[in-house]
């Protein structure tokens, strides 16, 4: 278990959550539909799969996401967003809308 961090306000826990650069695009293609482990590798072909499975297993230990494992063969496994991951994705919303913003300003700039 981690050791709790002191903190001035909600923006570090949410970014020990989120922090990275994978974890928001991860939790931001699972908002549209659950996916199995496949699809979001071919959503995020510059992603590893050492990373993709590293950044999956600790969005679900921070209940972010849900793994459900189907017993079959071959064997199915599928990633979805929990309800928290869900008000997550609900407040990556607007920073995402910054981030577009941003992104057209400096590329208008050079």
């Amino acid at each position: 278990m981690k050791a709790k961090k002191p903190y001035n306000c909600g923006i570090g826990p949410a970014f020990e959550v989120i922090g990275g650069k994978w974890k928001a695009v991860i939790l931001w293609e699972l908002h549209a539909q659950p996916r199995r482990f496949g699809e979001l590798k071919r959503l995020l072909p510059d992603i590893s799969e050492k990373m993709l499975i590293q950044q999956l297993r600790e969005l679900e230990a921070d209940g972010i996401v849900n793994r459900e494992a189907f017993h079959e063969v071959p064997p199915r496994v599928v990633y979805s967003e929990t309800k928290l991951g869900a008000t997550l994705n609900a407040a990556l919303g607007p920073l995402a809308d910054w981030g577009e913003r941003y992104a057209k300003r400096v590329s208008a700039a050079r």
